[in-house]
């Protein structure tokens, strides 16, 4: 059998010039192969250690066939083993290697999570100390606020750029869905930004624990939503401690207060309108588009309510005191680590349960206080300390309760 197998593979390449070996010594090799009763192993044509033949400038790799040795003949038959070609070997071996890569992550994910979390309060922290510097030397909210979506554009348009991530499509279909959440945003952001400017960073988010209280409110009144007595039980310390904090806030004034209100409505919303807007799209495609969207909202009223200032003499000033480098590269990372934030946060949202995500997020708020605090020196009265205590710790107790239910909710559905 192996002889009639072999002498059709080489008469294949009878005639064929620049063999290597001379063809009757080839012929003999099977001939005397073929006169073995006993087992055999036969060499390949020209084997892979010698290269191989080269046919026509290119190197010739037949199939191996080895017969064992150590296997008998039983009834005529012999087996035999195909050798596997060396490249699919090594393909084997890269994916073993991956394999144990994998095994890895599978095996320690909370290294993976944690990174997720730090990330999150890092560049969060970072951003609010950098952007509160900016203002107090550039005191123009709604420019800074384009630059932030500006940046973070610039960004996704460059990742897209080299497909990290790959950029989904978008119908006409889904841009209406997204332009309620974009513009939601867009207010939102730049009414946050107002306030920063205006008050002190911690007061800015002592006032914004108050979006919970909206956003139950909203879903009671506005979607028809019963919200358990428990849930309104929990939100009486966030209104209590975000009204203490603020009857003795020494930065207080009402262009931050009722900006940041302002804020805390604009973000409810977006979530209303974001449970409308559900998509298959990943969400950082889905950011993506809305900070485009968000951008080209945020522009005109920048024009409009800051632009004669800043060409008058908002970026003379600013130039003046820190210079254009410092100027232009404070812009620059105060986007990125806009937008890098929001995504992590988002990314964060995808790795872990709601319960714990609305406990960090809980936990991210007091970072940034305390850190504003200690960076910028912000003196607080004991009242407005021990009222944005309260606040923060309603607002943890919103979060679990309300994380708890959603749980429920699903097991239910499962069930």
């Amino acid at each position: 059998m192996e002889s009639r197998v072999l002498l059709r593979a080489t008469a294949n390449v009878v005639g064929v010039p620049r063999l290597r070996r001379p063809i009757g010594a080839i012929h003999r090799q099977f001939s005397t192969a073929s006169s073995s009763s006993a087992s055999f192993s036969v060499k390949p044509i020209g084997g892979l250690g010698e290269g191989g033949n080269l046919i026509s400038g290119r190197q010739l790799r037949p199939i191996l066939l080895l017969d064992s040795s150590s296997s008998a003949i039983n009834g005529g038959g012999e087996k035999r083993e195909i050798l596997k070609p060396v490249r699919a070997a090594a393909a084997e071996g890269g994916d073993t290697a991956g394999q144990a890569k994998v095994g890895f992550l599978a095996k320690y994910p909370w290294l993976v999570t944690g990174f997720f979390f730090f990330m999150w309060y890092f560049l969060n922290v970072i951003f609010n100390i950098l952007n509160k510097k900016i203002y107090n030397y550039f005191p123009y909210p709604y420019f800074v606020s384009v630059i932030h979506l500006f940046v973070g554009v610039v960004y996704c348009l460059i990742s897209w750029s080299v497909g990290l991530p790959k950029r989904a499509p978008i119908d006409a279909n889904l841009l209406k869905v997204l332009i309620p959440v974009a513009v939601c945003h867009a207010l939102g952001h730049v009414t946050s930004n107002v306030s920063f400017a205006a008050v002190a960073v911690s007061f800015t988010h002592t006032i914004k624990a108050l979006e919970p209280f909206f956003n139950a409110a909203a879903s009671q009144f506005i979607m028809g939503q019963s919200i358990p007595i428990t849930l309104w039980l929990s939100l009486a310390p966030v209104v209590l401690g975000v009204a203490m904090a603020s009857l003795t806030e020494l930065s207080f004034n009402w262009l931050g207060f009722i900006s940041a209100m302002i804020s805390n409505i604009s973000f409810t919303y977006r979530s209303i309108f974001s449970k409308k807007a559900m998509t298959d799209m990943d969400s950082t495609n889905v950011y993506a588009y809305i900070s485009i969207i968000a951008l080209f909202v945020c522009i005109p009223p920048a024009i409009i309510v800051e632009g004669p200032k800043l060409l008058n003499h908002g970026f003379a000033d600013a130039i003046a005191k820190v210079g254009m480098t410092k100027f232009v590269t404070d812009l620059f990372w105060v986007g990125m680590f806009y937008h890098l934030y929001n995504q992590l946060a988002t990314n964060t949202l995808e790795r872990v349960a709601p319960l714990t995500h609305a406990v960090g997020n809980v936990l991210k708020r007091v970072f940034v206080i305390g850190f504003s605090i200690i960076i910028f020196g912000n003196q607080i009265s004991t009242q407005t300390g021990i009222g944005t205590g309260i606040a923060i710790a309603g607002v943890a107790m919103y979060s679990v309760i309300k994380a708890k239910i959603e749980e429920e909710k699903r097991q239910g559905k499962k069930a």
